[in-house]
């Protein structure tokens, strides 16, 4: 029987309703800033460029070579500045000197003494000493016509700098153009604009140079307008394969429903998510762009006297090696490091600029 009571109590209990619920203050408790609701701050959210900035500074080639470009550009600027010569002004009176540098020539060392090979054998020379410059020094010795090494080698710098920086800058805007619109619209002007970019490609580099300078003549704008036109292809490759790859995304499918027009999806939706791919290869062309001047100027092509640059540097000095060997190793060493340095900064800013690279 109280089994049954029980039962019938229950069923004749009246059901509660949101309508005639009425809400306490202990119904609800607010949970605080505790334990159980703090975010893991190892893996707090942060901005996209602060992912890259620590990325960055976390590859330390890639920081040191970023210190040695500044500090060669600043040399490019202000190492011309630093001594009483000028890139064009000649001594014949004092040609061939072996570098020499106050201060450290109490040292033993860039002291002007050069080793001169004979038919006898070897020995130790300085004409400083000979000639009676007690108060004359050049930092990196003087060249066959008495031209202070020093400061053409910083004039060289800042040419060739001038002319990797303008042609890369003016290749990688025709190219990513000419990729995003040959990429995005496909089909036959995809066709057409592929072909007309290989029949670029297959012209040789030294043809184009060679055509450049009969009728314009030898200079800095020449050299450029040969870069220009040889050095756009690579990158307009890189964009179209980036646009092919953007441009069925949802985001790209999103903007065309929503009635965006050709132009803005390209310049708004897909040229953004390209930045990475963009400035690596921006840093990748201006060694290759400082390469080519070289080879243009060691040829004979490049820029005229008595204007300078370090492939012209190489190649004046390429005929002294066995006598003066100093004269070549400034030129090379910056030339080299410059090209080495642009490299691994470009490795890693690919490494620092992937998002990919977030998960490893």
């Amino acid at each position: 029987m109280a089994k049954k009571s029980k039962e019938k109590e229950l069923v004749t209990t009246p059901a509660v309703t949101w309508e005639n619920y009425e809400y306490q203050d202990d119904d609800f408790v607010l949970r605080g800033n505790t334990v159980d609701t703090k975010t893991d701050s190892n893996f707090a959210s942060q901005s996209y460029w602060k992912d890259v900035r620590v990325r960055f500074f976390a590859k330390k080639s890639a920081v040191i070579s970023l210190i040695c470009i500044i500090i060669f550009t600043l040399l490019a600027i202000l190492g011309p500045m630093m001594t009483d010569y000028t890139y064009s002004k000649q001594n014949l009176e004092e040609q061939n000197l072996a570098p020499r540098i106050p201060g450290l020539e109490n040292l033993g060392i860039f002291d002007g003494d050069e080793t001169i090979s004979t038919t006898t054998g070897s020995k130790t020379v300085n004409r400083y000493e000979e000639m009676g410059l007690d108060d004359t020094y050049y930092w990196f010795g003087s060249d066959t016509l008495g031209r202070d090494i020093w400061t053409r080698v910083w004039s060289g710098t800042q040419v060739s700098l001038i002319i990797a920086a303008v042609s890369t800058v003016i290749n990688i805007v025709i190219g990513m153009v000419y990729g995003l619109i040959s990429g995005y619209f496909g089909g036959v002007v995809d066709t057409i604009m592929q072909r007309i970019s290989e029949v670029f490609n297959g012209i040789p580099r030294l043809v184009i140079v060679i055509l450049l300078m009969l009728v314009f003549e030898p200079g800095l704008m020449t050299i450029i307008i040969a870069l220009i036109l040889t050095e756009w292809i690579k990158m307009s490759r890189i964009t179209r394969a980036e646009v092919l790859k953007f441009k069925e995304q949802e985001f790209v499918l999103a903007s065309k429903t929503l009635g965006a027009k050709s132009m803005f999806i390209i310049f708004k939706n897909i040229l953004p998510n390209m930045i990475g791919p963009v400035i690596t290869q921006l840093m990748l062309s201006i060694p290759t762009a400082i390469y080519t001047e070289a080879f243009l100027s060691f040829v004979g092509l490049g820029i005229p006297q008595p204007r300078c640059s370090l492939g012209s540097l190489i190649s004046d000095a390429f005929n002294c090696f066995m006598t003066h060997p100093y004269q070549i190793l400034p030129p090379l060493i910056v030339m080299s490091l410059l090209m080495l340095c642009f490299n691994l900064l470009a490795d890693g800013l690919r490494d620092a600029l992937d998002p990919k690279m977030k998960e490893m």
